[in-house]
């Protein structure tokens, strides 16, 4: 097939090319040219702003089998790409983060979607991102494109993940010692490595698999002492996992950028939820312990390897001793 990747040098659609590139398809690429431009020189790639109706307009007169968007954020940004498009079949990464709190564990897609206050808004924030990215998959029903299949990812992993909230994880595991971890031993958490969600995305475009989907993994999730567990057992590693409540760690104002994954109760159930239709339709996934080896030999091989995301060292032991401070007798 002849597959148009929106964007497709950075992290889910760099493993798409890959795998749609052993598979024996050919590829044309759209981005700006400004993060991995050097990734795949060899494919044709038409360099442009999505955001800039001019841009856009090199892809007509060009017709696809399949245009994969990796990276609209507005619906602005779908309108504009499929009014240019010559496809039969459009697939859009939309996120999970498009259900309304509180999402129940073990809920399908048929769940509540969030409805934004200002649905003119274009400007992508912690608070209108899951709300945008509905209106983007409301505007990809309507473009009147044949077949469209949009996919809800929850936390995308592995290697090139350029956001390192599964690389902390990973990263402090391998480091040994005590570790402060959010919630209960019990609390679920839900991912996806990107290499498996891109061999899923190359089925969907084989088969023009047309629907909604959870790509998650496992399904209804695993515990975090299971995922803390396997990566321990995988790296031979000495960490000690401390469980810290919620509200005490909100109550010392720590962010979820300092402890990733953590989703305080009662609406973590966004990070347990069903992914049966996906599987049904072939998606599957690697273990928790290779997901972790690759990700940490990935991480270590990068030039900058300080990371974006997690407690600082020095913030973790502060925060540590503040809590064995309350729980142990003087």
């Amino acid at each position: 097939m002849r597959i148009l990747v929106i964007g497709g040098t950075r992290f889910v659609g760099r493993h798409f090319v890959d795998a749609a590139r052993a598979a024996g398809h050919t590829i044309t690429l759209f981005h700006r040219g400004k993060t991995g431009s050097d990734v795949f020189s060899d494919l044709e790639t038409i360099h442009g702003d999505r955001d800039q109706a001019g841009d856009l307009d090199r892809l007509r007169g060009k017709s696809w089998d399949v245009v994969l968007d990796t990276c609209a954020y507005i619906p602005r940004h779908v309108k504009m790409l499929t009014e240019v498009i010559d496809t039969p079949h459009y697939i859009l990464i939309s996120t999970i983060s498009v259900y309304s709190d509180p999402v129940t564990a073990g809920a399908d897609e048929e769940a509540p979607l969030i409805t934004l206050d200002d649905p003119t808004t274009e400007q992508v924030t912690g608070q209108t991102y899951g709300g945008l990215k509905v209106l983007c998959e409301t505007a990809a029903r309507d473009s009147g494109i044949k077949s469209v299949t949009l996919v809800r990812p929850g936390m995308i992993v592995g290697p090139y993940d350029p956001t390192d909230r599964f690389t902390y994880w990973v990263e402090r595991v391998a480091r040994g010692g005590e570790m402060l971890v959010p919630g209960e031993p019990t609390r679920r958490v839900q991912f996806i490595d990107g290499r498996d969600l891109a061999a899923w995305l190359v089925k969907v475009a084989e088969n023009h698999t047309t629907g909604t989907f959870n790509t998650v993994n496992p399904p209804h999730g695993v515990t975090w002492q299971e995922w803390l567990d396997a990566m321990r057992a995988e790296f031979g590693s000495d960490a000690q996992f401390t469980f810290v409540p919620d509200l005490w760690l909100e109550s010392h104002q720590v962010t979820g950028a300092e402890l990733p994954f953590w989703v305080p109760a009662p609406y973590d159930g966004v990070l347990a939820m069903s992914n049966t239709r996906a599987y049904e339709t072939g998606l599957r996934a690697r273990s928790t312990r290779e997901i972790a080896r690759d990700t940490l030999a990935w991480s270590r091989s990068r030039t900058d390897h300080a990371l974006i995301s997690g407690l600082a060292s020095e913030r973790e032991a502060e925060l540590l001793k503040a809590w064995h401070s309350t729980t142990e007798p003087n």
